[in-house]
């Protein structure tokens, strides 16, 4: 069976391939299982009739229980009994036996109560799905809605071609209508089950408008960062060569400073170096217009070294604390005097 409406279905697709080569064919698919299971009629009737179906099922099973019983008390009973009256009791047991399941076929048999009421039950929203389906195919321009619950095997579908939520809308607005008190009810059932017409041309233009708009915006967007990212290139350029020209200035100011600080340096040191050899000129020469005295022992030529080092030492850091005196005396007359030519 599925072979063969398989078979069906892929001559159907041929045969109409060519037709609708221009627009596309257009598929969807319902699942019937999934539409019953949210119509809230068909699941209230459902309910009662389960329930109805688990009384029967009781009550077939309590009588069967009675008849296992009779089985078993006359099995007990027969060494008390005549061969007759075994007879005629099993006999009224495999009556009664029969008529229990008699009535089992008669509640669930293929042509039985329960199949009935259960086709009653179904018949009424199968009708309504299908005008569903034969209403939203013609509006929609479906070329075919399959029943992915039948016997039509689905390897695969897709979410965005399922239609069960838009046929179970149909099938409440329709409930809806139905029910409506009223005018104004009525009226607005009517206007929900309103299924829009497509228009295929209107669709392509509106699609086509639509990406010339999205890439129109596109480039805008493009430009737009272009231009805001040579901004930034130029502001930072500028940045960059600002701060490189008073790097540079920086340099050289410190470099002039460095100068001329070296050059008073260097005269300070040479003032203070030529002290230190006047000095020692000088204790040399009295040293030899001296008299001479008795020689002196090892300890006192050392401590007298170590006292006249200490003195050269004490004498040369007075002059060096005297020459920096007179150094930061006239850098700060250099100063005052520029400061007092700028004003």
């Amino acid at each position: 069976m599925k072979h063969n409406v398989l078979f069906l279905l892929t001559v159907v697709f041929m045969s109409c391939f060519s037709s609708h080569a221009q627009r596309g064919v257009r598929i969807g698919y319902i699942d019937t299982e999934y539409i019953l299971e949210n119509v809230p009629e068909y699941q209230e009737a459902s309910a009662q009739l389960d329930a109805r179906a688990q009384k029967w099922k009781n009550e077939i099973q309590a009588k069967l229980a009675s008849v296992a019983q009779k089985r078993k008390d006359l099995s007990n009973e027969k060494a008390l009994l005549t061969q007759e009256l075994i007879d005629e009791r099993e006999e009224d047991i495999d009556f009664e036996e029969n008529e229990i399941l008699d009535y089992q076929q008669k509640r669930f048999g293929p042509n039985g109560d329960l199949f009935i009421q259960k086709r009653s039950l179904m018949q009424p929203i199968q009708d309504q799905i299908f005008s569903a389906v034969q209403d939203i195919a013609s509006g929609k321009k479906y070329d075919f809605i399959f029943d992915k619950s039948s016997d039509a095997v689905m390897l695969f579908s897709a979410k965005q071609y399922d239609l069960s939520e838009q046929i179970l809308r149909s099938i409440k607005r329709t409930s809806k209508r139905t029910q409506a008190q009223s005018k104004a009810q009525r009226k607005e059932a009517e206007k929900e089950d309103l299924i829009p017409e497509i228009n295929e041309e209107k669709e392509a233009r509106e699609k086509a408008l639509e990406e010339k708009k999205t890439a129109r915006e596109s480039a805008i967007e493009k430009a737009r960062q272009e231009k805001l990212a040579a901004r930034e290139a130029r502001v930072k350029a500028a940045e960059e060569k600002r701060r490189k020209t008073l790097e540079e200035r920086e340099k050289a100011k410190q470099a002039k400073l460095d100068a001329r600080n070296g050059t008073s340096t260097s005269s300070a040191s040479n003032e203070v170096e030529s002290s230190a050899t006047t000095s020692k000129s000088s204790s040399v020469k009295n040293e030899e217009v001296a008299p001479k005295t008795e020689p002196k022992t090892r300890e006192q030529l050392i401590e007298e070294n170590r006292q006249k080092k200490l003195k050269e030492r004490e004498e040369r850091q007075k002059a060096l604390e005297e020459r920096k005196k007179k150094i930061l005396e006239e850098r700060q007359r250099r100063k005052d005097s520029i400061i007092a030519s700028r004003k």
